[in-house]
């Protein structure tokens, strides 16, 4: 599915880690890297825009996708799916734009077993007491559905070792740095650069 020229990035994290302001502010500070928006089911929260933050879709049109194998993976999470198209991965990648999907533990576990070169990035808190007051600090759940996400956060956080890197995220421009040089570190392979610069390094090798 992918080009050799672009890279698929999947980063991992409980609800309440950061792992979205994280991701949308290497997105703004590194070029050609795109996200994947996803498909769900749940509604819309106050803030979101449909086809910004993810394509928002009811239950039996998305079921049909499923039947049809549209998805490179989907989950059913707190009783709505999540799901990445594959078209649109597909058209990032063709355009060599590096991609980042953010998606739980067994949405990564299923790109991996469709895809061999996937980078797998987890991000956990600094402590169990600062995701439960950032899930507080949301002000959208009641105090049952913020339980519910910790004991969720608690089992997400047990698969990390399934991730190809492991970031902590405690000081926030400290996380933020990690993850790009992660994504940097792979834009300067030498397999990469000799296919981006194949005109320069015959120039300067013949």
């Amino acid at each position: 599915m992918k080009t050799s020229q672009a890279q698929l990035f999947i980063v991992s994290a409980p609800s309440g880690a950061g792992k979205t302001s994280l991701v949308r502010r290497t997105i703004k500070e590194l070029d050609k890297l795109g996200v994947s928006i996803s498909h769900t089911t749940r509604g819309m929260r106050p803030g979101e825009t449909d086809g910004e933050d993810y394509f928002f879709t009811d239950r039996a049109t998305f079921e049909q996708m499923i039947e049809q194998d549209q998805f490179l993976e989907y989950a059913e999470v707190f009783g709505n799916y999540y799901g990445t198209s594959v078209a649109a991965v597909q058209q990032n990648l063709n355009n060599g734009t590096d991609v980042i999907l953010e998606i739980d533990w067994q949405g990564a576990a299923q790109v991996r077993q469709k895809l061999d070169d996937v980078v797998s990035i987890f991000i956990l808190p600094p402590s169990r007491a600062s995701l439960i007051e950032r899930l507080k600090g949301r002000g959208q759940d009641s105090d049952d559905v913020i339980e519910r996400r910790t004991g969720e956060a608690v089992l997400e956080m047990q698969q990390y070792h399934r991730a190809d890197y492991l970031i902590i995220n405690d000081d926030f421009d400290q996380a933020l740095m990690e993850l790009k040089s992660v994504i940097v570190s792979y834009r300067v392979t030498k397999s990469r650069q000799a296919l981006q610069h194949a005109g320069l390094i015959t120039s300067l090798t013949h």
